[in-house]
């Protein structure tokens, strides 16, 4: 991708901004009539000549903690917490998760006590030297680490009534967020106005977003899934929530797993901002934008074609991430 600049057309936000914005505590009716976010026109060289429409929804601009799909997923499960009168959050998630801060964040905020189960029995001597967890942790989320083994049975009846016994009554979140609330808060991403997109396209991690898009869009519109975890096993996750066939997975672009990285996707990832102006995160959105735009260049796509996609946030992670590619002495991310 070469060429100038290329964002136009922004439209101007109303959005929830910034960390001490009181408009963050959620439940004071605030928050879904003030959640205008701009989006941006994309108008790359590629684009232009295959007679693409390319627009990306910012959700990544909600909050630098709780964005994107962070705030869809937690912001009717928090309610939920807070009507059934619990005041403790139970919660998943890797030493890189965006839904560990979203979740320690968006608890602070409306006074609930919040507890991370992480994957990885190894990181309870090193946490602190993780930009991801010593943010949750700053913001009063408090850690139990088991091994990976262990973790794999977060969903299994005696695992959870374990974690009752040790922490007392506790509102579970699933890792990721994902739930039937969580898909609740995924299919207001869409508005009114984003009737005349042919293609919803969204970057899917445990699938809760895609299944929201998918019962939310139009009958005219169909719903890409950028998977960013190797294997085809997302199809049964998805279909629990989602009610429309109108998605399809393209499980190409994955680039090894759940967030592997090489030189070839960071250098995207730095070429898209030097062009675009939009930072893209590692882990989720820079695959979805390069699956995008490879479609486009193998003619994929209908000539004419209207496509929106989303940025689900994420961009927290970027700081762990330059981390790890500095020790294994790869680019850094300039985002």
């Amino acid at each position: 991708m070469k060429g100038r600049p290329i964002i136009k057309n922004r439209i101007p936000a109303t959005c929830l901004a910034g960390e001490d914005s009181n408009l963050y505590n959620i439940f004071e009716g605030k928050q879904a009539s003030l959640l205008k976010l701009p989006t941006d026109t994309i108008l790359l060289p590629v684009l232009k000549e295959h007679h693409i429409t390319l627009h990306m929804r910012r959700e990544d601009l909600i909050h630098p903690l709780l964005s994107g799909n962070k705030y869809r997923k937690l912001k009717y499960n928090v309610q939920e917490a807070i009507d059934r009168k619990y005041n403790k959050l139970i919660t998943f998630g890797g030493a890189y998760s965006n839904h560990i801060p979203a979740t320690a964040y968006i608890a602070k905020e409306n006074g609930l006590q919040a507890i991370g189960i992480i994957r990885g029995e190894e990181l309870s001597t090193c946490w602190f030297n993780n930009p991801t967890l010593s943010t949750a942790h700053k913001l009063g989320m408090t850690f139990k680490f088991i091994p990976r083994e262990e973790y794999r049975k977060k969903e299994e009846a005696q695992f959870l009534e374990d974690l009752k016994q040790l922490f007392g009554p506790a509102y579970l979140i699933p890792e990721g967020g994902t739930n039937a609330l969580a898909i609740k808060g995924c299919e207001e991403i869409l508005e009114t106005t984003d009737e005349h997109y042919d293609l919803i396209c969204c970057a899917v991690g445990t699938g809760g977003t895609l299944a929201g898009l998918s019962n939310a869009a139009k009958s005219h519109q169909h719903v890409l899934g950028f998977p960013v975890l190797k294997g085809d096993f997302l199809q049964k996750d998805i279909c629990k929530f989602a009610t429309k066939k109108n998605w399809t997975l393209c499980n190409e672009y994955h680039f090894g797993g759940y967030a592997k990285i090489n030189t070839e996707l960071v250098t995207f990832i730095n070429n898209f901002r030097e062009e675009t102006g939009v930072p893209l995160d590692p882990v989720y959105t820079a695959k979805m934008m390069y699956g995008i735009l490879d479609k486009v260049t193998r003619n994929e796509f209908k000539e004419g074609s209207r496509i929106l996609a989303i940025h689900t946030g994420g961009l927290q992670g970027v700081e762990g991430m330059n981390s790890y590619l500095k020790k294994k002495k790869l680019p850094l991310l300039t985002v």
